[in-house]
C-alpha cells in the first residue's frame, strides 16, 4: 500500500497557510480574535510558518465549553492560529485518507453531507422492501418488509484510543515531522490519558472517518453487507431478514472492540421493522415521510425566541437574523415540515415589519 512522505513542508509552505487562514475565518461573523489575527496577518504567518519549519510549534490550551444542540455536548475549540494549522494539515493529508472511504461515509466529506446520507437511506429502504412490498408473514398488517439495524458507538470521541488512531494514520503517512504534529492534536486533548479526541476541532473530524474506516471496509468487504450507511459515529445497516441483522450486529461489536476498542451504546444500537421507522440525523424518518425530531424542533424555537431578543437589542441586523432562519428552514424542508416551515416565516415576516422597534434609535 502506498505511503506518503515529505508532506510537511507543504503544511508550513505560505501559500498552504494563507488558503488554511482564509477556510478558518469563513463563514463566521467577525470576531475579535479574528480581527486581531487578520490586523497583522503576513506577520502571525509568517510566525505560524517559522514555528512550524523549525518544530518549536505548540497547540495553546483548548478553550473547553458546553452545548446543547440538543444533546449536552462538550466542546474543546482550538485557539484560532492553531485552528489555521489545522486547515494547513487537513488541506494536504485529507485527500490522501478521503480516497480510502468507502462511499457511503458521510460526515465531513466534500459532496456528502446529511442530506445526501438521507437520501441514499431512502434508497436503500426502498431496495430492501423491494419498493415497498409488503412481508408474505404479515400482509393483515400492512407492514412493510425489511428491517434496519440502527446503532451508535457510546462515547465515541472520548474513547478513541490513541496508538490506534496513530497507527492507522501511519498506513498512510510516513513523514515522522508529520505524525509528530498529529499526536500533538491527538494527545493535547488530555496528557494524563492515552484515550480521546476533542470535539470541536478540525482534525479531529478528519481522524473520526479514519479511525472508523475499518470498520466501514469490515462491513462491505467482510460482511459482503451493500446497505449500510455512516454518518460520524452513528450508522444504519439494512436488511431483509431481522435474524441475519441479530448475526450482524454480533459481528460488528466484536469487530469494534477487537480491533477498535470501541463499543456500541446499549440503548442506542437496535433492530427495528422499516415500517415503524427510525430516528437517524436528526429526523424520524418512516418509510413514506420524514418528520424532524421533536427535541430538535424545541431547540430551534428556543433558539428563535433568543434571535429575536438579540435583533431587539441589535446583536444582529436584520440580514443575519434572516440568513439563520434560512439555514434551519434549508434543513427543515428535508421533512414533512410545510406546515411548520409557513408558522416560521409568518413569525419572520411579523417580526420583520416590526423592525423600527428593534432599532436602537426607534
Amino acid at each position: 500500500m502506498k505511503t506518503y512522505n515529505n508532506l510537511y513542508d507543504k503544511i508550513h509552505s505560505f501559500e498552504n497557510l494563507i488558503e488554511a487562514y482564509n477556510k478558518a475565518k469563513l463563514g463566521k461573523r467577525p470576531k475579535k480574535y479574528v480581527r486581531e489575527f487578520e490586523a497583522n496577518l503576513e506577520q502571525e504567518i509568517f510566525q505560524l510558518k517559522y514555528e512550524l519549519e523549525n518544530q518549536t510549534y505548540h497547540p495553546s490550551p483548548l478553550h473547553r465549553f458546553v452545548i446543547h444542540d440538543p444533546k449536552t455536548r462538550v466542546i474543546h475549540a482550538p485557539a484560532f492560529r492553531d485552528r489555521v494549522v489545522h486547515h494547513a494539515i487537513c488541506n494536504i493529508i485529507e485527500p490522501i485518507f478521503d480516497k480510502t472511504f468507502i462511499f457511503d461515509s458521510y460526515a465531513s466529506r466534500k459532496g456528502k453531507g446529511t442530506h445526501k446520507a438521507l437520501i441514499r437511506f431512502d434508497e436503500f429502504k426502498h431496495k430492501v422492501s423491494r419498493n415497498g412490498l409488503l412481508s408474505p408473514h404479515a400482509l393483515e398488517t400492512n407492514m412493510i418488509r425489511g428491517y434496519v439495524f440502527k446503532a451508535d458507538i457510546r462515547h465515541y470521541f472520548p474513547s478513541v484510543d490513541h496508538e490506534v488512531l496513530m497507527n492507522l494514520i501511519k498506513i498512510k503517512i510516513s513523514d515522522k515531522k508529520v505524525l509528530r504534529l498529529l499526536r500533538m492534536f491527538i494527545e493535547c486533548y488530555s496528557s494524563d490519558l492515552d484515550k480521546g479526541m476533542p470535539l470541536g476541532a478540525l482534525t479531529s473530524q478528519l481522524f473520526a472517518n479514519v479511525y472508523l474506516n475499518p470498520l466501514d471496509h469490515f462491513v462491505k468487504e467482510k460482511l459482503r453487507l451493500k446497505y449500510y450507511i455512516r454518518y460520524l459515529d452513528d450508522f444504519a445497516i439494512l436488511n431483509e431478514s431481522k435474524i441475519r441483522l441479530e448475526v450482524i450486529k454480533s459481528d460488528v461489536e466484536n469487530f469494534l472492540s477487537n480491533e477498535l476498542k470501541l463499543e456500541l451504546h446499549p440503548e442506542k444500537s437496535k433492530i427495528f421493522p422499516l415500517h415503524k421507522g427510525i430516528t437517524l440525523l436528526g429526523f424520524r424518518i418512516f418509510y413514506h415521510h420524514r418528520l424532524l425530531k421533536k427535541s430538535n424542533l424545541k431547540q430551534f424555537f428556543r433558539r428563535f425566541e433568543i434571535m429575536e431578543e438579540e435583533l431587539y437589542e441589535g446583536l444582529i441586523d436584520e440580514l443575519d437574523f434572516e440568513a439563520r432562519v434560512d439555514g434551519w428552514l434549508a434543513h427543515a424542508k428535508w421533512g414533512n415540515t410545510y406546515k411548520i416551515q409557513n408558522d416560521v416565516k409568518k413569525s419572520v415576516s411579523r417580526i420583520l415589519d416590526q423592525g423600527n422597534q428593534f432599532s436602537p434609535n426607534g
